[in-house]
């Protein structure tokens, strides 16, 4: 089973190209459905038929898994057994036919803009880590950027000059990116007064980097924002991904349309999208109960 499971991460990675996050979510749900299989004394897939993937999945719920982590498991397997067929190494798929638990979507948490003003307006840009974190957050809010593909970005992926930027997002899948003055600005002085002193001679090639001259992780990217929002009195859940639900919605606020957004967000399925419109139909309705005689 292991060498089934490693030769299945090896195609996600190369044939799929897919990120090392979501290959480790793949191989962390496989081995822990390849545990319950053990516990069950099941030593061969063909034996591990549609009713104990049933039994695995309400485990799983038994042990209080919420609804979206158990989809999350159960499209593991699908992809899993899928390829197994594919391979010529299972004459079938026993989750075929199975279906997804239902879920409620959750809208996202989004900032104001007076929000988002406070936050960027925390660091402290007379040092080389406060020019940094300006620039990063700049850059969150300008791009909507996911955070791992903010701390994956290097130097030569920015252009000032035409005021974008050229990430990888998710499946290997490239997007340029443009952004604002601003961002261009704090970035330009970054660039130019904060990232060579913290690299303090070494040789790296990330845009963002940390007080060690290497670069910056998403922990690290995620522990910055915390600082920041609790400095600025925000809620504490505010993560880097707070910015991007945050940049998509007030573009959709004023008057951006549904596809460039999509485009802009880097999201493969527009259905992705449309849940920023509950949001700002939420905001519409606020509006019109507040504004309109009759309301």
């Amino acid at each position: 089973m292991q060498q089934l499971l490693d030769d299945f991460l090896y195609y996600l990675a190369v044939e799929r190209g897919l990120a090392e996050n979501t290959l480790a979510s793949y191989h962390s749900d496989l081995e822990q459905y390849f545990n319950y299989l053990a516990e069950a004394k099941v030593t061969s897939l063909e034996d591990a038929g549609r009713g104990l993937i049933v039994a695995y999945l309400v485990r799983l719920q038994q042990q209080g898994r919420s609804p979206a982590t158990i989809c999350r498991h159960l499209a593991a397997l699908r992809s899993f057994y899928q390829f197994l067929v594919r391979e010529g190494v299972l004459a079938s798929d026993p989750t075929a036919t199975m279906e997804s638990p239902r879920q409620a979507r959750k809208l996202p948490r989004v900032l104001t803009v007076e929000e988002v003003e406070l936050l960027l307006n925390q660091p402290r840009t007379k040092t080389p880590a406060g020019l940094r974190d300006k620039a990063m957050l700049e850059l969150l809010y300008a791009s909507g950027l996911r955070v791992s593909e903010l701390v994956s970005l290097n130097v030569d992926q920015v252009n000032l000059q035409e005021a974008y930027v050229r990430c990888v997002g998710k499946g290997a899948r490239e997007r340029v990116v443009p952004i604002g003055p601003v961002a261009c600005f704090y970035l330009k002085a970054y660039l130019e007064h904060g990232r060579g002193r913290l690299l303090k001679g070494r040789k790296e090639t990330a845009l963002f980097i940390n007080q060690q001259g290497k670069r910056l992780s998403r922990q690290g990217c995620w522990k910055i924002i915390k600082a920041y929002a609790r400095a600025a009195g925000l809620p504490r859940n505010i993560t880097p991904h707070t910015l991007r639900h945050s940049f998509a919605t007030h573009l959709l606020e004023n008057g951006a349309d549904l596809r460039s957004v999509q485009e802009l967000l880097g999201h493969a399925d527009i259905s992705t999208t449309q849940i920023y419109t509950h949001l700002t139909q939420k905001k519409i309705r606020e509006i019109y109960n507040h504004t309109h005689p009759r309301a």
